[in-house]
Order: structure tokens, then sequence, then C-alpha cells
């Protein structure tokens, strides 16, 4: 058939996520349209999200900053930022101050900063699209990288979420005075965050002022045990602001990678993106995409300015009380003060190594019972808000790689099983005392997963056809690229560490098979984002697309958006699919396809042919 000019496109609400084809370019409205169920004339159950409510954005005369406009976008970069306040930053962080002192501080301060830097990506996509990272990886790789890129980032979840519920276990035993066994405070928090999840049937800033209290008890909490501790604040300073580490040994340089390592979440960047698209913005408009970028960047510079502060409680209080105090001196001081925990610490002079479990035991001894409950109220609540913003992680990871489209009850109970099942056998056979080396693993679990949403993210952000005007700069690229090759690095040195504490010849042989899996898939993935970065000298013969694509490339920068950008040609018996895919996507009749592809065919100046 011949498209006429005659054939008009449906209207669509210009408000939300719906905005119209016109300013961005028929992808930007398609993406924020295509992650939306289609109506069939059904009687169906309403497909239910975190999303159902939208939050208005006040309008105001022109002005370059509104108090009134950063409060209406406050609330997704406080959710993001308790990632890095989650249980197992707080022991990496108690840990850095009793190996290394305060010289570890300007590395904290450096990793916030780089994953401020990483957080303004993922919001960016999702401002910009509509869609969260998830949604775009669904759409833009092939089926199976996207399957075994979902299987990844599921593995990132699954650890930093028994990381999270234990926390929330060994604060329950603390609070309990070691009444309720680790596995019962896994069954107690499971409980509760299946309640709290339902917060937002009360409304999306009731559910988001939760999750600000739990990071104000956070603050309260800890704030209180720095203030109890008396750290030295010119120590505290010279330790964040003067980079080095004089007299570092290996236990030291371990202990800053696990910093980064603990800092930087892979699931946090799929968090945020879909996070953003809570807030009401006309994606039509290039202005309020502009400014909800901004506002959305001075939050999360706030919120992750507060993580930062609480961080550096926990580092300064260790690093000042327990900085090379060895177990002997520890048992001494416990067993004055009658502390029923003295058991947990030999009788020798080995340096002291504490956990989140003995960092509280600790803290009583020294500084009264008092410390070690308020310790433990910390800790659940940081445990309890982490396993909160991970559920969601989950559901988002899920319904965006497999398109799921199940009530919300189902989306919770699945996404709670994969990570809660192997939480709960842990903690049935581990003793609550002994569990430091299994957070070094699970540490070591999501640092090799740091590269499927890193690159990802730096990939799509940098495709015009995806990010359209907004699209990141050559210095965005070009220090985005540097970031993600040095973050990765770390993480990888991380990892070779760990390994090579094995002590096992069978071991060596299966980490040497699931490394070169492992980094061809990553190296495949670099491949794509080094062309989307444009390299373009790197692509394939093969990839070039047909007619309807105006002789472009498919990862060029010149706005041709007929297909998904890592597939094959646009015709085929994938049609259908592809053009769902494409960014042209209406509401599924043909009339609505041929309008479409006439608006984008239109734009950029090609005459359509018959079909």
């Amino acid at each position: 058939m011949v498209l006429g000019p005659e054939q008009k496109m449906p209207d669509d609400d210009a408000s939300g996520d719906h905005g119209d084809f016109a300013s961005l370019g028929a992808i930007n409205s398609a993406y924020s349209n295509s992650s939306l169920p289609q109506s069939t004339g059904q009687s169906e159950e309403p497909f239910t999200t975190y999303f159902d409510e939208k939050i208005a954005i006040p309008e105001e005369e022109h002005s370059c900053f509104s108090f009134r406009k950063l409060w209406a976008f406050t609330g997704p970069g406080f959710l993001m930022s308790i990632a890095y306040l989650d249980p197992g930053n707080i022991e990496s962080d108690l840990q850095s101050g009793a190996v290394a002192g305060f010289k570890l501080l300007w590395v904290l301060l450096l990793a916030t900063i780089v994953g401020l830097l990483l957080q303004r990506l993922a919001a960016r996509l999702g401002v910009v699209t509509g869609l969260h990272l998830a949604e775009v990886c669904h759409r833009q790789y092939p089926r199976v990288p996207r399957i075994i890129l979902w299987l990844m980032v599921e593995l990132a979840i699954i650890g930093s979420d028994m990381q999270e519920v234990i926390g929330s276990s060994i604060a329950i035993n603390l609070l309990s005075m070691g009444r309720i066994p680790l596995w019962g405070g896994v069954l107690i928090t499971i409980a509760d965050t299946f309640v709290f999840l339902f917060l937002d049937k009360y409304g999306l800033r009731k559910l988001e002022a939760f999750f600000g209290f739990l990071i104000t008890i956070m603050a309260l909490t800890f704030g209180y045990e720095y203030i109890t501790v008396q750290p030295s604040q010119s120590q505290v300073l010279r330790g964040m602001f003067v980079p080095g580490c004089s007299g570092c040994r290996t236990p030291q340089v371990e202990q800053a990678v696990g910093i980064v390592g603990a800092v930087i979440m892979p699931h946090n960047m799929y968090l945020h993106s879909a996070l953003v698209k809570s807030r009401q913005v006309n994606r039509a408009s290039k202005r309020e995409v502009r400014e909800a970028n901004k506002y959305f960047f001075i939050e999360s510079c706030i919120a992750l300015f507060v993580s930062f502060v609480i961080n550096v409680f926990v580092v300064s209080v260790f690093a000042e009380a327990f900085f090379e105090k060895t177990n002997e001196q520890v048992l001494q001081v416990c067993s004055n003060s009658s502390s029923p925990h003295a058991h947990l610490f030999p009788d020798n002079n080995a340096t002291l190594a504490v956990d989140i479990y003995k960092g509280g035991i600790v803290l009583g001894c020294y500084f009264g019972p008092a410390t070690l409950y308020i310790w433990a109220v910390g800790i659940l609540a940081a445990g309890q808000s982490s396993t909160m913003t991970g559920t969601y992680s989950g559901q988002f990871v899920m319904e965006g790689f497999l398109n799921l489209r199940w009530s919300r009850f189902a989306r919770v109970i699945l996404t709670r099983s994969i990570a809660i099942i192997p939480t709960l056998l842990v903690a049935i056979f581990q003793d609550v005392e002994h569990l430091t080396g299994m957070n070094d693993f699970l540490n070591v679990l999501q640092s090799l997963q740091l590269p499927f949403a890193l690159i990802p993210i730096l990939t799509m952000t940098s495709l015009r056809p995806v990010m359209s005007d907004f699209a990141n700069g050559i210095g965005w690229r070009i220090a985005g690229g540097i970031l993600v090759l040095v973050v990765c690095c770390i993480n990888m040195y991380f990892v070779v560490i760990y390994v090579q504490e094995l002590g096992h010849v069978a071991l060596y042989v299966v980490a040497a098979v699931i490394s070169v899996a492992y980094l061809s898939f990553v190296f495949y993935l670099s491949w794509l984002c080094m062309i989307a970065l444009g390299i373009s000298f790197l692509e394939c013969g093969h990839m070039q697309v047909n007619r309807y694509h105006c002789g472009c490339n498919i990862l060029s920068q010149q706005g041709c958006t007929g297909q998904p950008l890592f597939s094959q040609s646009l015709r085929g018996k994938n049609f259908e699919t592809r053009w769902w895919s494409s960014g042209v996507r209406g509401n599924g009749s043909l009339q609505h396809e041929a309008a479409a592809l006439q608006t984008l065919l239109t734009s950029l100046h090609v005459e359509p042919e018959t079909m």
C-alpha cells in the first residue's frame, strides 16, 4: 500500500509517559508508549506497577530554579541512595576503619562521586525514553545476549539481597539478645517486607516518605555512635581530602578495592532508571525533559551527600576506636564489661577482624549497651530499606527483560522467592557468628556483575537513536568509557585476589572455565559499547540496514530508528516484533503503523514505497 498524506495518527495524551511524535522524534514517544499495555477491549485485570500514580510537577513561570519543583522531583534519588547504605556497605565501612583508620576516606568520597556520575546516566535514560534500562535492553539486544544479561543481573540482585536480609536478621538477633536465631530474623524480614512493599497502594509519596524515615533513622543512630566515640575531626578531614595511604599493605589495598565494589552496585542502575518514571514529564517537550534531568541530578547529589555522611560516620567510629586493636585487647575489655559475647574474640595478638555482628558487640563492650542496641536499630533500618529497594529492582529487571505482565502479587512472590530461598538456606545452616566469609563471596559475586550494568547504561545513553538530542556528548563518552573501564578493572582485581585465596587446584580450573565464558560475554558487550561510542570501524559489514533506513548504519548517530540497534534487517519473519521495538510502534493497528511510518519517513526526508 501507499501511505497517503491524509492518514493521521490517533491522538495521544501529551502528559506523563504519553508524548506525541513532536520535538524529540518518533522514537521517544514510542519508547514512552511501548512500555504500557495495549487495550484489547476485553475485561482484564489491570497491570499494576510502582508507577500507577504519577507525581505532577507544578508549573511556574520562567525561572532557573524552583524549590517547589525540586520537592516534586524528590524521592527517586533517595530510594536509589539506599543502595549506598545497605548492610554490605556498612560492613565495608567498618572494616575500612578498623583496617586502615581514616586513610581510605578519600576512596569512599571518590567512589561516591563516580557513583553519582553513573547514576546520572541511569536517570537520564529513564527520563528521556520513558523506559528503564531493562526495558531498553529487552528492545535493543538480541534474544540470547538479552537472556544472559538478565541472568547476570539477577545473580547480582540475589547476592545483594542475601546481604540485606541477613543484615536485618543480624540486627533482629542483636535486639533480641540472641533469642531470635538468624533464620527467624530472615522469616520476620520476609514478612514485613511484603507488608511494606504494598505501602505504595496508599500513595507513592507515602512510600517515599517511609524510605526517608528509614534514612533518617540511619543518620540518627550512626550519628549517635559518631558523637559518642568522638573521632578526631582533623583526621577525618585529612583522610577525606588528602589522597594517599602511607604504610598501607595488601589488606589496606584490598579494603580500598572493596569500598569501590560495595558503593557501586549493578542493580542500582536498573533501579534508578525505573524510579524516575514516577514523575509526570511530557517527553514531547525538550524543555521539560531537560528540566527533569536537572532536578533529578540535584536530588541525586543531595541524596548521595546524605549517604556519604552516614558512611563517614561508620568509618570514623571504627577508625577512632578500633584501628590496630588486637583480639586480646577487645577480649579483655568485653570480659571486664561482663559481655556475654566475649567468647567471640580469641585470646591472641591478631588484628581485630569485625563484621556488622561483631562490630555491634565491640561497640557495646567499649561504650555501653546503649551503643549496641542503637547500632542494631541502624543496621535494621539499613537492611529493611535496602531489602525493599532490592525487591523493586528484581521486579523491574524481570518485567523489563522478560516483558512479564503478571499480577502484582505474583510478581512480588516470584522475585522475592528467587532471592529469599538461598538466603533462608544459608541462615539455617550458617552460624550468625561466622558470616564474614560468605559476605566476601557475595561481594565478589556483585563485583563480577558490575559490567552488566555499567556497559549497557553507557551504550544506551550514547546512542542518538535512543536518546535523541540528549545522547552523551563526546566528553561524556570519553569520561564514561574511562570510568566504566577503571571501575571494572578495580573490581576484577578484587575478584582475582579472592580466587587466589581459594587454594585448591579444582577450584582454579572451575574459575578458569567460568572466566573464559565471562570475559567472552563482557567482550561482546564492550564491542557494542565501543561502536555506540563512535568507534565505527569495529562494525561488521553485515550490519547494514535496508532502504527504510536511508542507507545509514545501524549504530550511527544519524537518527535512523526503524529497528533494534543490534539486530539484523527489519524485513523478515520477525517483522512484527522488530517493528514493535523500533521506536515507531503505535496501537498495533495497520493504519496506526502506517501513519507512524509515514511520520518517520517524512522526518527523514525519504520517499515511502509501496509495501
